[in-house]
């Protein structure tokens, strides 16, 4: 017997830090996996730990993450897994590149901006960031002192000051299933 495969798709969130994408990309997952999905979640701060180690935060260094990134993703998503990528990604161009690896290969790509406004990112601060950098402590902050582009034309945008991470995920789940892709 055989089982009928889903298509693969990356989800990327892209938004500041402290936007809240790695919550809302465990939280989607989740719910796919529960559903029966492969999900894998790329998380941006695990991948600069292994796969990106030695990297530093230059745009050089910022692209290259990203690409490899995107990479993994789009290999993973050819292959049938829904990957969900919660990476800060602030240049343009580098996600468009990864658009147009995707786009390549006929693989689904979905960019979700998680447009949480820098405040309210400030009032978050998860990993301490922006306290750090208003102590003189960090520089090259995205969203603060280093540029964040953020998405023109998105195919998800989420104002996550106004939902919980519960209704953020739910809104990509609505534009997947719309899809098709669950």
């Amino acid at each position: 017997m055989t089982t009928a495969r889903t298509p693969g798709a990356t989800i990327w969130l892209t938004g500041l830090p402290s936007a809240g994408k790695t919550t809302i990309a465990r939280g989607l997952a989740g719910r796919l996996r529960t559903e029966g999905h492969r999900v894998e979640v790329l998380d941006g701060d695990e991948i600069r730990r292994f796969l990106s180690a030695g990297l530093g935060f230059s745009r050089a260094d910022r692209d290259t993450n990203v690409h490899r990134i995107g990479l993994v993703a789009e290999v993973l998503a050819r292959n049938g897994v829904l990957v969900v990528a919660p990476v800060i990604a602030p240049y343009a161009d580098s996600r468009d590149a990864v658009r147009k690896r995707h786009e390549a290969s006929g693989t689904t790509y979905l960019e979700v901006h998680v447009a949480t406004p820098v405040e309210v990112c400030g009032e978050r601060d998860v990993k301490g960031l922006y306290a750090r950098h208003a102590a003189g402590a960090l520089k090259g902050l995205t969203g603060v002192d280093d540029p964040y582009e953020a998405p023109v034309d998105p195919d998800v945008t989420l104002a996550t000051q106004h939902q919980t991470p519960e209704e953020s995920a739910s809104a990509v789940y609505a534009v997947l299933a719309g899809r098709g892709l669950v």
